[in-house]
């Protein structure tokens, strides 16, 4: 039930609760010490009256004087109304006793020293008494009990009356410190429900707002940066989000309307069968190329989601590189571009996926190769790692793309029209995936005329 309850009442609770609890002690705490001391003074009250008797006893030195104790006893205690006596002589006669008292049973242990003898206590008529017994010689060597009680009715009283009051108050001020909590509690989460308020006025068009992290408590700092952090996430996922979907429709923009406009000549009036297959073998290139598209998304889904499988295998990269080389031997010798390899290394990975990673990065390099130019690939070790560097002259890409040339459907020249291999805008953005999921990283720089793209592996 407590889950269920909102944060400032929980709070509320809580601080009423332990404000509760520490007023009980308070009360309990004062209570005992006020009995405490009312039993302090009782004893001091009695251990007095009982010291004034012992002077009288220590004084009687015959049995005619014995006899004769009851009388200055009596003067000197019956008369008063709370006070009980009884006093019994050496051979168990009763000197004195106060009419109508009863003692309890069994009879108390005289002491035969004050400051060790037990406070008796007893409850006769709804009446409470305190009282103590002692033993006093006598001048002629005999002992005489002597038992004096006092009525603690003031003192009952006096506490219950107490006690009323007590509880009264700790129940007033259980309320009160209630009230204070809640208005403590809700002036605390002021600034909570301000960054709830904030958050809610977040929309998909308005991600760039951020929660004031500098005007919040210290304890709600980390939370507000923490949102903001998020927010910033949000903004960027929903930035490239909305930059894919206006790249995606422009890419599919072309093949669909050239696939409409071809049929639509096509069907404008009768043709013999030569140009129907010209127009169908058209038409199948931009099927392909839509499916290499469509293929491409799906591979980049998956790997974004964790669900590209890597069939761990030993993969050997520079007999890889030599087979691509071969695939692009005449295209590079039809355009005089040099084909170089350096070095060797074998990682753990998918061969597939890896090759189509190689294949990727040298037919980007060769497109931008221009005629008489050089492709040279390098496998290094370095701090722990294996390094495969594909290395291409022609023109230096400007800083402010390389950073985005992993993005999907992004060229740095928008222009060039890829004629082969991965022409989806998707190569590299799928090269950068499959990287990433044999745990490894991939780069670029382009400086002096040279373009480098790097793979590092875990070695």
């Amino acid at each position: 039930m407590i889950s269920r309850l909102s944060l400032t009442a929980r709070l509320t609770l809580l601080f009423t609760m332990g404000s509760g609890a520490v007023l009980l002690a308070l009360g309990w705490l004062v209570g005992v010490a006020i009995e405490r001391h009312f039993e302090e003074l009782d004893r001091a009250e009695l251990t007095g009256k009982l010291q004034h008797a012992q002077h009288l006893i220590a004084q009687v030195g015959t049995p005619a004087q014995l006899e004769r104790l009851a009388v200055p006893l009596g003067e000197a205690f019956l008369a008063h109304h709370d006070l009980v006596v009884r006093v019994v002589g050496p051979d168990q006669q009763v000197l004195l006793a106060t009419p109508g008292a009863q003692w309890p049973t069994p009879w108390p242990v005289a002491a035969a020293d004050l400051a060790s003898a037990p406070l008796w206590t007893w409850t006769q008529d709804g009446r409470n008494y305190r009282g103590l017994a002692a033993t006093f010689p006598t001048a002629m060597a005999s002992q005489v009990q002597v038992a004096m009680a006092i009525d603690s009715g003031h003192h009952d009283a006096f506490l219950r009356t107490l006690q009323r009051s007590l509880w009264l108050f700790v129940a007033c001020a259980v309320l009160f410190m209630g009230l204070l909590g809640w208005f403590a509690a809700r002036r605390g989460l002021a600034p909570l429900r301000a960054m709830r308020e904030q958050a809610a006025a977040v929309t998909a068009h308005s991600l760039d707002r951020r929660l004031p992290a500098q005007a919040v408590p210290a304890e709600l700092a980390d939370l507000a940066a923490t949102l903001n952090e998020m927010l910033e996430r949000l903004e960027e996922a929903f930035r490239r989000l909305s930059d894919f979907s206006s790249d995606l429709a422009h890419e599919l923009r072309t093949p669909i309307s050239n696939l409409m406009m071809q049929t639509q000549v096509a069907l404008s009036r009768p043709r013999d069968a030569d140009s129907y297959r010209a127009i169908l073998e058209s038409n199948a290139e931009e099927f392909e190329r839509l499916a290499r598209m469509i293929a491409d998304m799906l591979f980049l889904a998956k790997a974004e989601n964790g669900l590209t499988i890597v069939h761990g295998e030993p993969v050997d990269l520079a007999r890889e590189v030599r087979d691509l080389f071969d695939f692009y031997e005449a295209l590079a010798d039809e355009r005089c571009i040099a084909l170089t390899l350096t070095g060797e290394g074998v990682v753990q990975g998918d061969r597939l996926m890896l090759r189509r990673a190689l294949n990727n990065l040298l037919s980007n390099a060769l497109r931008h190769t221009p005629q008489g130019g050089r492709v040279s690939v390098a496998i290094v070790r370095q701090e722990g790692q294996l390094l495969l560097r594909v290395e291409n002259t022609g023109d230096t890409i400007p800083a402010r793309h390389l950073a985005r040339l992993f993005e999907r459907f992004y060229r740095a020249d928008p222009s060039r029209q890829h004629a082969s291999g991965e022409g989806t805008g998707l190569g590299l953005a799928i090269t950068q995936a499959i990287l990433r999921a044999h745990r490894g990283e991939v780069s670029a720089a382009s400086e002096g005329g040279l373009t480098v793209f790097t793979l590092r592996f875990p070695f």
